[in-house]
């Protein structure tokens, strides 16, 4: 064990540290907890502003440009002056925070959602006289669907709603086509703005990234046949799309065995990490001596690097992995197609992760683009396709794909810094993660010009593969201190990813004052703020 005359002696020391700080900043009033609905104050307002039809208003659909300016100044005192007790709930306060402008930079700056957007939804129950429109467009160009679809501003479909304004999404049946902002029922149109709102990688939309598989042979089919005026959208399969499932079964199955398998794999890795200072935040602290291998660890920094290194990638992946097997558990598992309808089919949950080999074959635009999870990619493309729009560069062109990875890895950078900068320990959100995003964009610009001539070389396709994998990881291990070091320091690993352990309370593997049950006094409360807005449920 480590010595008891050392502070910290285990984590725990830490852990109690930061919750004592944080009551203090709260009776102090140097911090507000974080505290719902008041910290949703600027979603809901953009959920609301969506619902509201925007047809024949012009102002009110310019109106979303002070909406997210609002939107901006809720933000910028969220990040500022709230934080939560829990060690993730705290690094959260800047993630959420600063991804919701980021998305709503997306959806109501860059885009117009109600005008520019549709999703897929089956036609039973709200659309009528759909073939007999359909045969008025066969035979047009596409500059011919470009003109009637920009006539009809508020989406390109007629809709013909029944009479039950009651109906939504479990009212639906049928063929597929493409579903413009419907005007009614309200049901139908809060279900539409909540999918836009939470589906960030587009699986069902117009705007589906190119990371997203589409969807199944037999709807792109209906999707031609039932709707007039369909939006500029391609079914083109790439190598880079992740794994579709065709059935509800299948889906289920494999998201159950990845919860399952990354709830041992956490608990075993958090094992494993409250043994090693760095992951408390003791950044330049030498592993517990009695670690197997310790002694070799220690003699070797470049091993002992790797190794940290090698963890904390393995936690943030696995983590993530568990994180979004939840979304089809619960809406396509549980709630399922009776309660809402498309939003439950199989193939609007693809595999969030991509395969490796992109890596091996693509470098670090394969690691980055491919292999890594592509959930904010649409948020973090738009802004440039904007810019690029009003300069009139040419997408393709070198300035433009400059521009192009400078602002997504700057808004990734922008992400990971408001996530540091509400972490309870002492991080550096410019030196660390933004310094991490901003390298990797110069990384791939770079690697775009000079990998034609590896790939163009007369070696053995394995050998190709093996140096590509040599290079990505020893810019990783240059690189990738200056965020995992930031998370250690603002206490990330000190969180409890889960509730029971087996390792610690089983097994008994863990360090003094660990057991069975992890999250000790943690849950949620009543909060009394001092005016009526601030009150609410804190984490």
């Amino acid at each position: 064990m480590i010595p008891r005359n050392t502070f910290p002696h285990t984590h725990h020391d830490l852990v109690r540290t930061y919750h004592a700080q944080y009551a203090a900043d709260i009776a102090s009033q140097k911090y507000l907890p974080l505290v719902y609905p008041w910290s949703a104050f600027g979603a809901i307002i953009a959920i609301i502003y969506l619902l509201i039809p925007h047809k024949n208003r012009p102002w009110l659909r310019h109106a979303r440009f002070p909406i997210y300016a609002v939107n901006v100044a809720h933000v910028a005192y969220i990040i500022k002056y709230v934080r939560g007790k829990d060690f993730a709930t705290t690094l959260s306060v800047g993630l959420i925070s600063s991804w919701s402008l980021i998305w709503m930079l997306a959806i109501l700056v860059c885009n117009d959602a109600q005008k520019d957007f549709m999703r897929i939804e089956r036609m039973g129950g709200v659309f009528r006289g759909m073939k007999q429109k359909n045969q008025e467009t066969n035979g047009l160009t596409k500059e011919d669907l470009d003109e009637k679809k920009s006539e009809k501003s508020n989406g390109s479909l007629e809709t013909h709603p029944t009479d039950d304004n009651t109906l939504g999404p479990r009212s639906r049946h049928g063929e597929f086509a493409w579903q413009p902002y419907p005007l009614t029922p309200f049901v139908e149109r809060l279900d539409w703005v909540l999918d836009i709102f939470f589906n960030f990688r587009g699986a069902g939309w117009n705007w589906r990234t190119i990371a997203t598989p589409p969807p199944p042979k037999a709807i792109q089919t209906e999707l031609i046949r039932n709707t007039p005026n369909p939006p500029i959208h391609t079914f083109k399969p790439h190598p880079s799309q992740t794994h579709v499932y065709p059935t509800h079964r299948s889906l289920l199955v494999a998201n159950l065995k990845t919860l399952v398998s990354g709830y041992l794999i956490l608990d075993l890795v958090k094992t494993l990490i409250v043994h090693d200072p760095y992951f408390w935040g003791l950044v330049d602290a030498a592993p517990a001596p009695y670690i197997p291998f310790s002694t070799l660890l220690t003699s070797h920094p470049p091993l002992l690097r790797i190794t940290r290194l090698a963890i904390s990638q393995f936690a943030i992946m696995w983590a993530l992995k568990s994180v979004f097997s939840l979304a089809p558990l619960f809406f396509s598992g549980t709630l399922g197609p009776a309660l809402l309808g498309a939003r439950a089919e199989p193939w609007i949950y693809p595999e969030t992760w991509g395969s490796y080999a992109q890596v091996l074959d693509k470098g670090l635009a394969g690691w980055w683009s491919s292999w890594w999870h592509q959930t904010f990619r649409f948020a973090f493309e738009q802004p440039s396709r904007k810019i690029i729009q009003i300069m009139r560069l040419k997408p393709k062109s070198a300035p433009a794909k400059m521009l192009q990875l400078v602002t997504a890895f700057a808004l990734s950078g922008v992400l990971h810094a408001c996530g540091s900068y509400t972490c309870h320990g002492p991080t550096h959100p410019l030196s660390g993660p933004m310094s991490f995003f901003l390298l990797q964009a110069a990384a791939v610009f770079i690697e775009a010009f000079l990998r034609p001539l590896l790939v163009a070389s007369a070696l053995p396709r394995s050998l190709k593969r093996g140096l590509t994998f040599v290079y990505v990881h020893v810019w990783f291990y240059h690189t990738a201190p200056l965020l995992c070091d930031d998370f250690a320091r603002g206490g990330v690993w000190l969180f409890e990813p889960i509730p029971v352990s087996v390792f610690r309370g089983g097994l008994g593997l863990g360090v003094e004052g660990d057991g069975w049950w992890c999250w000790g006094e943690s849950g949620l409360r009543w909060f009394w703020g001092e005016r009526w807005w601030m009150s609410g449920i804190a984490g």
